[in-house]
């Protein structure tokens, strides 16, 4: 049996990669553009899907 190890983001760290503020990053989640999971109370984003999400807008740019 195998176990992926995924990356997972903080918001902040997620901001920082898009320099973006806190709220777009809050608007990409509750729109379900980018997945997260919830750990306690805290957010993270794995950053698979934050680098899927970035492939994703560079091919529409295109």
């Amino acid at each position: 049996m195998t176990t992926a190890t995924a990356q997972l983001l903080t918001v902040p760290e997620v901001m920082a990669r898009l320099k973006v503020g806190r709220s777009t990053v809050y608007d990409l989640l509750r729109s379900r553009r980018l997945p997260s999971l919830t750990i306690g109370r805290a957010r993270r984003i794995p950053a698979s899907a934050l680098d899927t999400y970035i492939r994703h807008h560079l091919e529409e740019a295109a």
